[in-house]
């Protein structure tokens, strides 16, 4: 795949890039060892200023970056703006909470002196995805560059922009040279890459098959690896909900990014005894949402980002209505505006063998579904592979009791929007993947836990 700005609203190419030779993939790995060998003894004071003075340049230049990503992968600017204010967010929170994540655990033995030590590890190398294009980044550079580590990035090849302006941002912040280096690289260079001695450890958000390979790959050369892939996340709607509450943010969580979110909601749950009014509401509420040009501010939907997502998008709906899906409203591209458009889509009456329920559907698609009770509604959210995040609407504790242990997900949102948070572990089970990202646990997957006992 080409290196490149393509714009996903009109399919014009606006920039290529000449990935790195060989050569320069070396110079930039022996960098990073050397800065980590210095960096990694820098004080947590020096480390936080300069993650601070980052947070400061994401809000001065918010504007800026946030045109960047809607130029490059097509989210509509208002939620590119937003995506920046959260990058400064979690610089903020890394910066003032890291050295107590990171400071020694006493523990009392019979020694004289036993606790736990958390040192960085070296060079983390990150393969990101496109559809968040700096959130992704900074919540893993965050943690990773306040433990003392430094980061190599191997962005999707659609955002290189915004890859080189991230890296951009922390020398300008400070950060020694070599601490945070992104590679213009293909997915073939990944492989040597990671087998690297330099490089120490891995994390990667995307799809099962690139989370298969990295893995299979760190796994050949005994490195762990932090994986956030899909998600076929259930919102389930009991009858006793705020049904407008419900509905309004059925719509938010879906639209999300165009649907281009791991963590939406994409299989919605509803009892029967409400499932009419909501389908009612969900298909009126999907029929005023408007798509168009992403940096218009009234714009809802922009263009999904590549011309591949959308023939894919397509193609799972057009084979969920042949097996015998019920289409509400949209199914098919929105091609007289040019671009990578997709039509807001509910499909219902989904056959139990239709492998639309076993698939995720990564665009502005959402699937309904009826069940008769909540042992059927907890089965059906648990019937897929995959196990990222879950939301449940009742206001019976006793339902929410057994939701909050009954759902088969690395989170789960009662009476709320589902959404990543500084302060809280994110990351999935099952087919999700496996590791956690933010919180303190974010910043312990790339460190020492080392044992000390001293008699």
């Amino acid at each position: 795949m080409a290196i490149a700005t393509i714009n996903p609203a009109t399919g014009k190419t606006l920039k290529t890039f000449e990935p790195l030779t060989d050569a320069e993939i070396e110079t930039k790995l022996e960098l990073a060892q050397q800065a980590f060998n210095k960096y990694r003894r820098l004080p947590f004071e020096q480390r936080a200023l300069w993650m601070q003075k980052a947070a400061d340049i994401l809000e001065r230049d918010r504007e800026i970056y946030a045109q960047m990503m809607t130029l490059e992968m097509g989210k509509t600017l208002k939620s590119a703006i937003a995506e920046i204010e959260k990058c400064a967010l979690v610089c903020r929170y890394y910066a003032k909470n890291a050295a107590q994540f990171m400071a020694d655990i006493a523990v009392t033995t019979d020694a004289s002196n036993s606790f736990v030590r958390y040192q960085p590890l070296g060079a983390i190398l990150a393969v990101m995805p496109w559809n968040f294009p700096f959130w992704q980044v900074f919540r893993f550079a965050a943690p990773t560059l306040m433990a003392g580590n430094v980061g190599l990035l191997k962005h999707a090849s659609n955002v290189p922009q915004c890859a080189l302006q991230i890296e951009a941002i922390f020398t300008e912040a400070g950060f020694p040279e070599g601490v945070f280096q992104t590679l213009l690289v293909g997915s073939d260079k990944v492989a040597d890459i990671i087998a690297d001695d330099r490089v120490k450890a891995a994390t990667l958000t995307g799809s099962e098959p690139a989370g298969e390979s990295l893995a299979a790959n760190a796994g050949k050369n005994l490195k762990k690896v932090v994986l956030e892939l899909g998600g076929s996340d259930p919102y389930i709607v009991m009858s006793s909900a705020d049904l407008p509450a419900a509905l309004s943010t059925a719509v938010t969580s879906r639209m999300l990014n165009s649907g281009q979110t791991c963590v939406s909601a994409k299989r919605f749950i509803v009892a029967e005894e409400i499932a009419d009014e909501f389908i009612k509401g969900f298909v009126e509420k999907f029929e005023q949402l408007k798509v168009g040009d992403p940096m218009l501010p009234e714009t809802d939907i922009g263009p999904l980002a590549t011309p591949a997502i959308l023939k894919e998008l397509d193609n799972q709906v057009q084979a969920c209505i042949q097996s015998g899906a019920k289409l509400l409203t949209g199914g098919r591209p929105l091609s007289e505006n040019g671009g990578n458009f997709y039509l807001p889509t509910i499909l219902t009456d989904i056959p139990i063998n239709a492998a639309a329920r076993q698939q995720e559907f990564f665009g502005p698609v959402a699937l309904v579904f009826r069940v008769a009770s909540i042992d059927e509604a907890i089965a059906l959210a648990n019937s897929t592979s995959f196990g990222l995040a879950a939301t449940a609407w009742t206001t019976v504790s006793s339902e929410g009791d057994r939701f909050i242990s009954e759902l088969e997900a690395g989170a789960v949102f009662i009476n709320s929007l589902v959404k990543s948070d500084p302060r809280l572990p994110f990351g999935g089970i099952k087919r999700s993947g496996y590791g956690r990202e933010l919180s303190i646990q974010g910043i312990h997957e790339f460190v020492n836990i080392k044992t000390v006992w001293v008699k």
